[in-house]
């Protein structure tokens, strides 16, 4: 299957079959959204949803996180991955929000990355989550299953992954890309023992065509 088919076959069939795929993060509001998405690095949705309630409820705005400590902050977070550095950049991200962006939680990616603890992936989230932009944010799971997938090739860190899939990607999919490529990753798509006996999608799956081809040169052998 050629790369442009490739695409054709991923986005007919997710636009078909999860046409209002979104992030699993619970959240209000954008200022919301940013803190969990930061807290959710090296951690599972799960767990964030899980801690976030009582967070929000102390800290309703960016301008009460603004004005606590990383100390009073990490009473809440404890429980997720890497505690400490997380509560030092909350609340260094809601000191730079309200002193530098006024407290709007800013649309482009050259300005959220400035916050403290948001990365290019985090930024691209809030873009294009947010603000619909044609941004693509790079996880494990999404690297794991567009390579797998064939949508890219040879691309070894997550930029060069981003900058292949928006490449070729119809610009009003790529937002909405990176959850279909987050949730298969996630549910079908694993990364230990991937589901391909359920996976509806094996037609257009380099991996599972490299396995298929594998398979059948040992029973021709044997």
């Amino acid at each position: 299957m050629l790369k442009k088919d490739r695409y054709n076959a991923f986005v007919e069939y997710f636009s078909k079959n999860s046409p209002d795929a979104q992030t699993e993060l619970n959240y209000g509001n954008p200022y919301e959204l940013l803190v969990a998405v930061i807290l959710s690095a090296q951690c599972t949705d799960k767990r964030i949803n899980l801690v976030t309630p009582k967070l929000f409820e102390q800290f309703p705005t960016v301008e009460a996180l603004a004005n606590s400590t990383p100390e009073e902050v990490f009473t809440y977070i404890r429980s997720v991955s890497y505690p400490n550095n997380k509560a030092k950049h909350l609340v260094g991200m809601a000191k730079m929000l309200v002193d530098v962006f006024h407290s709007v939680v800013p649309e482009k990616i050259e300005d959220l990355i400035k916050l403290p603890g948001v990365g290019r992936k985090t930024a691209n989230v809030i873009s294009s989550v947010v603000y619909n932009k044609p941004a693509m944010a790079v996880d494990t799971h999404v690297f794991r299953v567009s390579n797998r997938l064939g949508l890219t090739s040879r691309a070894t860190t997550p930029l060069a992954v981003e900058k292949q899939l928006v490449k070729y990607l119809p610009v009003d999919t790529i937002a909405i890309a990176h959850h279909w490529l987050i949730l298969h990753g996630r549910y079908v798509c694993l990364a230990r023992k991937p589901k391909c006996d359920v996976c509806a999608i094996t037609y257009m799956c380099k991996y599972f065509e490299k396995i298929y081809r594998v398979k059948e040169t040992k029973e021709k052998i044997s």
